[in-house]
């Protein structure tokens, strides 16, 4: 019998050089490609935050790559916390706050 996946969902908050330089749209696409729900958005301390939602093993995976990002981003540091899942079945950018 097929093991069900465990499912997470986190929230973090991208610290650096990452608003300007395609750094949500990036995390779309790569969130996309692994199947994962969530959103991201620019905040006015010039982070960058996001909800992943997904299997344990994928998110833990992405948020690794987070710690890269896109060529142009410098990432100083990815905080995640767990967090709610919102029920959302895509991955989308949101308002900047």
């Amino acid at each position: 019998m097929p093991e069900t996946p465990r499912l997470q969902t986190v929230r973090i908050f991208v610290h650096g050089f990452v608003q300007g330089v395609g750094y949500r749209r990036w995390l779309q696409g790569e969130a996309e490609t692994r199947g994962l729900y969530g959103w991201a958005r620019n905040c006015s301390d010039g982070t960058v935050e996001a909800i992943l939602h997904g299997e344990m093993r994928t998110v833990d995976d992405l948020v690794r790559a987070c710690r890269h990002g896109p060529a142009m981003a410098r990432v100083d540091k990815v905080l995640s916390e767990p967090a709610e899942y919102d029920g959302l079945e895509s991955f989308r950018i949101e308002k900047s706050i």
